[in-house]
C-alpha cells in the first residue's frame, strides 16, 4: 500500500552472506520453498522449507526465511521455536539469532524469558526490545475488560484503514486498498440494527486512478480532507509526492479535490489529515526537515483567513519513531493518534494526550491492552460522545493486511463530554439562509479563547460542538448584516447529544442607516490578486476629495470572491486583495487605525454565480467604503 506508512519494519531480519557448502537437495527445497511463496502458496512454501532445514540442520538462510514468515504472519510462537532451533543448532547461532528470537519470544508473550536473550549494551535496537520486553511485563493484567469486535460488513481480502465516523454515527468513511493496488475511499451506513451496510465506493471525485487514503471529514459534514499521492508532478508539492489534498460540498456532490499548496505541502511526505472541530486547526503527518523522529504530527492554524506554517508538536508528542494518523476529538482537547516510538506492546500502538494549551500538550498515555497488542494498530477514530472506538488493525492478518474493529472506550480513555449545536443562520425577516456568517463562542467564566463556526455556503448550516456544563457567550458576524450576541447553556446531562440551534439576523438596513458611500470597485481576474498602474490611479482619484487629517472617517474595504473553488481558498484569496488595497491607501497618508479590511469570500454576490464569466467577474471584487 503505497501511501499507508509501513510502521514495522523487520529489519532483525536478514540472510548472512558466508555460509558453508549447502547440500544440494536442500538448495533445491530452499529454492522451491521460495517459488511456492512467490505464488502464495504460503503453507507449502512453508513446509518445503522445513524440508530443507531437516536436509541441512545449519541452513542459516532457511531458519531465518521461515522465520520471517512466520512472524510477519504473526505466528510469533512459531517463528520463535525456528530462531530458537537456529540459536542452538547453527554454527554462531547465538549471534546471528539473538535478536530475532528475543523480539519473536517478546511478541509471543514471552517477555521474561526474551530478557535472557538481550544483552546489556548501548545499541538502540536492543534497548527498544528490552523496553518493550519490560513494559509488557508492566502492564500484564491491566487490560480492560472490554472486547474488540470486528467491524461487521465493512472488511474485505484487502486493507481497510484510517475509519472517520460522522458525528450523529450513522456514516462510517475508511480507504480501502483496492485488490491490493489501488487505494479508494467508500463508506457505509449505519443498519437498524446497528451493524453496517455494504460499504460503497465514494465515486470520483474524491476517488482517481491515483491514490487517495486517510480521509478526514469534518463535523459539520461539508469538507473533506485527504492525502493524495503519486501526483507526478515537477515542482515537488503540487500535485506531487503525497500531498494534503482538500474537498467541498454544500449538500452531497463533492468538488474536485484542490491542493494546500506550498504553505502547508512540501517536497517531503504530508498526509493523514485531521480537522478541529472548529475548522481552524489542522494536524497532520510529515517527515519534513525540522521535524523529532521519522513522521512526525504538525497542526497549522487558519488564521486572519490564511492557514499559517505548520508547527511540529513537539516533544510530548513525537519521537525519533513514527506518530501518525492523528485524531483531535470533537472537544478540541484530547488527541489520539498511532506510534512506534513511545514504550509499547509491539509495533504501532494507540496512545492519547491531553491540551494543557494553545502548544503544550500531557504526558501520552499508551491506551492499554485490549485495544493495543502486538501487532500494528494503525488509525482510529472516536465517536462524538466519546464512548466507542473505530480503529485498524492488522492483528489478526498477515502484516500489512488491516481490517477495521470497534471496541466500548473505557472511562479513563474518554475524551471530554460535549454537545452538538446542528443548525442554520437565516434572515428574520426573509427567512432566506445566511451563508458565510462567522459564529463566535466562548467560555464565559473561564476566559478561554472564541472558538470560530462559519455557516456553510450552501445551505447556511453549521455544527458547533461544545463541552457540556458550562455557560456560554456567543456572536455572529456577518456582511450586511446587524451582529447578534446571546448567552446559552447546555448541562451535562445532554452530553453526547445534537441539539437543534438557529441564529435569526436582521439586516443592517433595518434601523436607520449610517452615512455610508462606496467610492471605488476593483475587479481581479480569477485567482490572482494584482492591481495596476491604472487602478492605483483610480483609487487615489476616489480618495482625492477627503482630507487626510478628517476625524470620524473609516475606510472599510471588503474583499469578495465568485463561488468557484472552495470556501476556505476564497476566503484567504478576498483577505489577500483587501489587504492589498488596504495597504495601497496606507501607502497614500492615510492612519492604518482609519483603515479597515475583511475578507469575505463568495458572501453577497453582486451577481448570479452562474456559467457566465462576465457575472463571475463582477463577483471577484474589492470594495471601498467611505463610513462618516
Amino acid at each position: 500500500m503505497k501511501s499507508i506508512l509501513p510502521i514495522f519494519i523487520s529489519a532483525f531480519f536478514f540472510l548472512p552472506s558466508v555460509q558453508a557448502q549447502i547440500p544440494l537437495a536442500a538448495q533445491h527445497a530452499f529454492d522451491h520453498a521460495l517459488r511456492l511463496e512467490a505464488k502464495h502458496f504460503h503453507d507449502a512454501a512453508c513446509k518445503e522449507m522445513e524440508s530443507a532445514i531437516r536436509l541441512y540442520p545449519s541452513f542459516i538462510n532457511a531458519y531465518s526465511t521461515l522465520g520471517e514468515w512466520y512472524f510477519n504472519e504473526h505466528a510469533f510462537s512459531k517463528s520463535a521455536e525456528v530462531f530458537r532451533r537456529a540459536f542452538n543448532g547453527c554454527s554462531n547461532g547465538a549471534k546471528q539469532f539473538s535478536f530475532p528470537l528475543a523480539k519473536s519470544l517478546v511478541y509471543a508473550g514471552f517477555a521474561e524469558e526474551a530478557l535472557n536473550y538481550i544483552p546489556n549494551n548501548g545499541d538502540k535496537n536492543w534497548q527498544a526490545i528490552r523496553r518493550q520486553a519490560n513494559f509488557i511485563i508492566n502492564h500484564r493484567g491491566k487490560a480492560w475488560n472490554d472486547t474488540v469486535s470486528v467491524l461487521q460488513r465493512t472488511n474485505s481480502p484487502f486493507a481497510e484503514v484510517y475509519p472517520c465516523i460522522s458525528t450523529d454515527e450513522q456514516k462510517i468513511y475508511f480507504t480501502r486498498n483496492v485488490n491490493g493496488i489501488d487505494e479508494d475511499f467508500y463508506y457505509a451506513l449505519k443498519d437498524s440494527c446497528g451493524g453496517w451496510f455494504k460499504p460503497k465506493n465514494m465515486g470520483s471525485p474524491p476517488n482517481t486512478p491515483d491514490q487517495e487514503a486517510a480521509q478526514m471529514i469534518s463535523a459539520d459534514r461539508h469538507y473533506s480532507f485527504f492525502t493524495k499521492c503519486d501526483n507526478r508532478s515537477q515542482n515537488g508539492w503540487e500535485n506531487g509526492g503525497c500531498d494534503l489534498y482538500m474537498s467541498y460540498t454544500a449538500d452531497s456532490v463533492w468538488s474536485q479535490p484542490q491542493s494546500f499548496g506550498g504553505t502547508i505541502n512540501s517536497p517531503a511526505f504530508e498526509g493523514m489529515a485531521c480537522l478541529s472541530p472548529d475548522n481552524r486547526e489542522l494536524f497532520f503527518v510529515s517527515n519534513r526537515p525540522g521535524g523529532i523522529g521519522g513522521m512526525d504530527i504538525w497542526v497549522s492554524k487558519f488564521d486572519n483567513g490564511l492557514w499559517q506554517l505548520p508547527r511540529n508538536l513537539g516533544p510530548e508528542i513525537n519521537t525519533s519513531g513514527d506518530e501518525t494518523a492523528p485524531f483531535i476529538h470533537p472537544d478540541n482537547y484530547t488527541l489520539y493518534f498511532s506510534s512506534t516510538g513511545h514504550d509499547g506492546f509491539g509495533g504501532a500502538d494507540f496512545f492519547m494526550a491531553k491540551r494543557k494549551n494553545d502548544s503544550l500538550w500531557s504526558q501520552v498515555t499508551n491506551m492499554g491492552e485490549p485495544l493495543n497488542s502486538t501487532a500494528d494498530e494503525n488509525s482510529l477514530c472516536v465517536n462524538f460522545s466519546g464512548t466507542k472506538i473505530y480503529f485498524s488493525s492488522d492483528r489478526y492478518n498477515h502484516v500489512g493486511n488491516f481490517d477495521l474493529y470497534e471496541m466500548n472506550m473505557p472511562l479513563p480513555l474518554q475524551p471530554k463530554p460535549m454537545v452538538a449545536l446542528n443548525g442554520y443562520v437565516y434572515d428574520s425577516l426573509t427567512k432566506e439562509r445566511l451563508n458565510i456568517c462567522s459564529i463566535y463562542v466562548r467560555e464565559i467564566y473561564s476566559g478561554n479563547p472564541s472558538y470560530h463556526f462559519v455557516s456553510n455556503r450552501g445551505d447556511g448550516s453549521f455544527m458547533i460542538t461544545l463541552p457540556s456544563g458550562k455557560k456560554y457567550n456567543w456572536t455572529t458576524d456577518r456582511i450586511s448584516y446587524m451582529n447578534r450576541e446571546e448567552t446559552i447553556e447546555y448541562p451535562k446531562s445532554l452530553s453526547g447529544s445534537i441539539q437543534e440551534f438557529n441564529i435569526p439576523l436582521l439586516p443592517d438596513d433595518y434601523l436607520a442607516p449610517i452615512n455610508d458611500s462606496l467610492i471605488a470597485t476593483f475587479q481581479f481576474p480569477k485567482n490572482m490578486a494584482i492591481l495596476t498602474p491604472a487602478d492605483k490611479q483610480k483609487l487615489q482619484n476616489a480618495l482625492a476629495p477627503f482630507t487626510l487629517d478628517a476625524k470620524g472617517i473609516i475606510i472599510q474595504v471588503n474583499g469578495y470572491t465568485d463561488n468557484s473553488g472552495t470556501p476556505i481558498i476564497n476566503e484567504q484569496l478576498s483577505l489577500v486583495r483587501a489587504n492589498l488595497v488596504a495597504q495601497e491607501i496606507i501607502s497614500l497618508g492615510w492612519n492604518e487605525l482609519q483603515v479597515q479590511q475583511k475578507g469575505w469570500g463568495e458572501a453577497n454576490p453582486i451577481a448570479p454565480n452562474d456559467d457566465n464569466e462576465n457575472n463571475r467577474s463582477k463577483n471577484r471584487r474589492v470594495e471601498v467604503i467611505i463610513k462618516r
